[in-house]
């Protein structure tokens, strides 16, 4: 395209001017956001109900954004390891994270922590809820209800387990809340990822489990594990016939395995309200409401300061129960 000299002259000037101030990427950086890829990382192993939201939401998001967004999983120590990294991460909204209760139970679960939950953070939104299901083998005719489990771990005090996917994580919580309310002495049965705590469920090794209705649900309908309760305040749409823990003899019973996006502190917030944007607009999407329908996930969606203030609720909530049970990942 030609350019006269008057328009020149006048681009020159400008650009100039732009630069003697010391503004000139500051104003137009985020004005053309995004300009490239944007990474997505996952702070867990791939395959979880966390690194299928992260990436079927990331497809459907840079259709509307109009670049890639690229899924990178960074698991180790609870989620530690990823978050710290995009803790430190470069604030210009192409490193962005999803996470899941960790967020609000890690500054109370680890002694020393590489970042600071809230300091290093901008929230984006809140996603979805993917509720834990209290399961336990089919073959067990003794056991049909919350209520008997309460009854008999009451009666035998420290003779059953529950398997966990890890120290910290939901189904964790889920086990360490049930017992807290109940007033139950059971072992927690710590495992490196849900696989092999499921495996060992199925074989008898341990008695129960609060596992995801992600990977719980396939072994449900197929006969392996029986459904007792679900660890929401409400029912799952995905199985509205299963009662919560709290209609089901635990009173104030609720654990919501949540998943949330962040990016590191000083993220424009011009950028944040693009990515939160792009989020609620790809929910709404047939692709994503019907991979949420097969993971058992429930939509939330929020804006940046929704999530803000949940977050601190459902910090000062952890740090109560932690402190109060003495659960500890040192």
């Amino acid at each position: 395209m030609r350019h006269s000299r008057t328009g020149s002259f006048v681009a020159k000037t400008a650009l100039a001017l732009i630069s003697a101030s010391g503004l000139a990427f500051a104003g137009t950086a985020s004005a053309a956001y995004p300009e490239r890829a944007i990474s997505w990382v996952v702070p867990f192993p791939p395959g979880g109900a966390m690194d299928v939201i992260a990436r079927t939401l990331g497809e459907t998001m840079s259709q509307e954004l109009g670049q890639a967004i690229v899924v990178e999983n960074k698991p180790g120590a609870g989620g530690n390891i990823g978050a710290s990294q995009v803790a430190g991460a470069k604030p210009d909204g192409y490193t962005i994270m999803i996470v899941a209760n960790g967020m609000a139970v890690n500054p109370s679960l680890y002694k020393k922590l590489n970042y600071d939950p809230v300091k290093d953070f901008e929230p984006i939104s809140l996603l979805a809820a993917v509720p834990n299901i209290l399961v336990t083998q089919s073959t067990r005719t003794d056991v049909n209800s919350v209520q008997d489990v309460l009854n008999q771990a009451k009666e035998q005090p420290g003779h059953f387990t529950y398997a966990s996917a890890g120290v910290g994580t939901s189904i964790h919580l889920a086990g360490a809340l049930f017992t807290y309310l109940g007033k139950l002495d059971m072992l927690h049965v710590p495992y490196r990822g849900s696989g092999p705590a499921v495996t060992d469920l199925l074989g008898g090794q341990v008695d129960y489990m609060f596992d995801s209705i992600t990977s719980a649900k396939p072994h449900i309908d197929s006969g392996k594990l029986k459904a007792l309760a679900i660890t929401t305040a409400k029912r799952s749409s995905t199985l509205p016939d299963l009662p919560t823990v709290a209609e089901s003899g635990l009173e104030g019973y609720e654990l919501t395995p949540w998943f949330a996006t962040f990016a590191p502190a000083g993220t424009p917030d011009d950028i944040i309200q693009t990515l939160n944007k792009a989020m609620l607009n790809a929910m709404e999407s047939d692709k994503v409401k019907t991979t949420f329908a097969t993971i058992g996930a429930e939509k939330i969606g929020s804006t940046p300061e929704e999530l803000k203030t949940y977050l601190a609720d459902e910090t000062a909530k952890w740090e109560k129960i932690i402190t109060e049970t003495g659960i500890s990942a040192n």
